[in-house]
Order: C-alpha cells, then structure tokens, then sequence
C-alpha cells in the first residue's frame, strides 16, 4: 500500500506532501489544480516498481521510470516536467509499505535520470488507472497507436488498460469480495460485456441479443472496464486502482454504487486513490467513513496550495462544498421570497 507521497516543483504540483494515506483516497480541488497530475505521479512510480526485474526485464528501475514519465506526461523531454520558473530540479518520494522510492532531475533531463533510490522490493501486483473516459470503444485504436504507430495520443495509462482488458478471463472460485463486486457490478450493467475474438470487438450481451460497444451507454462501458479487470484476474488484493472522475457518465445512483462496491474491495486490501469534483462522490465517501469508520484521506487544492484532512472526521472546507452551500442557501432565499 501506498504510505504517503512528497512531491516538489513537478508540474502543476509545486510543492505536495500527503502522508498517512489509506485503503481509499480522494483527491480534490479546482480545475488545472494537478488532481489528475497527481494520480499520474503516483501512477509512474508503482508501475516502475511492478514492472522492475518483472519476468525477463533487464532495464533498470531509473530506465523504466523515464520512460513511463516519458510515455505517460508526452512531453518533448522529460525535464519539461520540471515546474516552469522553478528555482531547483524535480523531486518525488513515494512511501510502499513502509519503504521509500524516490527520485530526482532537472529541466535539462532528457531521457535519463540523474538520481534514483529504491528501497521497496519489485511487486507482484498489479495497478491500474482508469480514466475520466471510456476505452472499450477505441480499444484497437489505442492498441495500434501505440504499439504499431508509436505515436503520442494515447498515454500509457490507457496503453496499460487497454492490454490488461486483452488478457482472457480466469474462470474458477474468485476472492469471497471480488465475486460479490462483479454480481453488483453485473447487476448495474443488466447484462455483459464480452470481447467477441471472432470479430476483434467489444460488444454487450443482454440476454440472448448482443449490441455493438459503440451504441452502448459510457456508464456501462466504464462500468463494465472493472467487472472485466477482476474477472480475468489482472487485479487482485494487492492492487493499487487510480479513477479518474469516477463520475463521468454515470448516474448519480449508479456512481454511490459504484463507490460502495469500492469499499468492498478496499476491505479485501486493494487500494484507491480518485480524483473527483463531484459533491456526490466526497458525500458519499463521507458516509462510507462515517459508517464503517474507515480512514479516507483527501487531498485539497485551491489556489495552488494544497491541504490535507480526513473524511472520517467531517467534511473538509473545499470548493465543492462551499459551491453546494451557495446553492442550497439560493433555493432558501427564492422560497422566503
């Protein structure tokens, strides 16, 4: 499990430090504050430690750290993503179970980094980023444009996803927790979505009538990317998941169920970490805390300044709240009108 992250002059993220995390953490805040940023950060370096000395990979910790940074941020050079206007280099510090991987370079960093150290042992899970939109639909294309083409477009958070839905589904008796998310997640989907190899898509099943994947709802394409994640076992108790706006296309009713079958995987010991501006997404968090008295920190940025806090002990003071507020106190004063 991810401990805590200190991040200084990295794009967006001037200076980060957020410590004690937990089974599920949020992150919040204005628009172009860095939320996505900072999954992405985190994203890097776990990736870099599961794929490190990983079957027969020979490349260095520091040569696959620069090219997921490379492949997942695009720019023309990795040192661009040092903090325009800073006065010193890039630096990130990421905790794993009690264990540091940091690492450090300078605007004029290319391809390789001149400082890393790595403390954690290589890890046997895997991770994964979901994000804000859904893949099903341009599978092949992702597919293609990088692994063909090896072009930017496409960032290796949805080349990652886009191979880990390649892999076949694992039939057999499935953790107690997991089974129980995918019945949930099935039940919101009324129906399945498969791979058909014959045709090389994607398409949703409902009964005996099947549907091609581009006429099918993006909530049930988002939620069908997880169902199929746990069901052919690429992600298991071990995992560290990363959601994009968990949000984006789905109802209101299906994004609380959505994140109830979240905390049921947490308590098996995956890991989450979302970035939302959603009031529904902290509420209802919020409740989960509150509930099953559970540790979810949240990560708060306005105005660049980033401030941490803890849903188990109330609602933090953050834009979406107070955006609430405005609204509730104008529906008050039209009705005494």
């Amino acid at each position: 499990m991810l401990n805590e992250v200190e991040v200084k002059n990295f794009g967006p993220l001037v200076e980060l430090g957020w410590r004690d995390l937990g089974p599920i953490n949020l992150v919040i805040g204005d628009n172009g504050s860095g939320k996505t940023f900072l999954l992405k950060v985190l994203y890097t370096a776990v990736r870099t430690l599961e794929e490190y000395k990983r079957g027969d990979e020979r490349r260095s910790a520091a040569e696959i750290l620069a090219e997921k940074l490379y492949w997942t941020f695009q720019p023309d050079k990795i040192g661009d993503l040092v903090t325009k206007g800073a006065d010193g280099g890039l630096s990130c510090r990421v905790q794993v179970d009690g264990r540091d991987f940091l690492y450090r370079f300078g605007r004029d960093t290319t391809k390789q980094i001149s400082f890393l150290e790595n403390h954690v042992p290589p890890r046997a899970s895997n991770s994964i980023f979901l994000p804000a939109k859904e893949v099903l639909s341009i599978h092949n294309i992702i597919l293609k444009s990088r692994e063909q083409d090896k072009v930017f477009g496409f960032d290796d958070t949805y080349l990652d996803l886009a191979r880990a839905l390649r892999q076949v589904p694992v039939k057999g008796k499935n953790y107690r927790e997991f089974a129980e998310s995918r019945r949930q997640l099935e039940g919101m989907l009324g129906g399945r979505v498969e791979y058909d190899e014959a045709s090389g898509r994607w398409q949703f099943k409902k009964g005996n009538q099947k549907f091609p994947i581009g006429v099918t709802a993006e909530g049930v394409k988002k939620i069908a990317i997880l169902d199929t994640l746990l069901g052919n076992r690429y992600l298991d108790p071990g995992s560290i998941v990363f959601i994009d706006e968990p949000e984006a296309a789905l109802h209101p009713d299906g994004l609380l169920r959505l994140l109830d079958i979240i905390a049921l995987l947490a308590k098996r010991g995956m890991q989450f970490f979302l970035a939302s501006h959603s009031y529904f997404v902290v509420k209802k968090l919020f409740l989960i805390a509150q509930k099953e008295d559970l540790h979810i920190p949240v990560a708060s940025c306005h105005e660049s300044q980033w401030a941490s806090a803890d849903l188990r002990e109330g609602m933090p003071e953050n834009p979406i709240i107070q955006g609430s507020i405005r609204l509730y106190k104008e529906e008050v004063e039209l009705v005494l009108e």
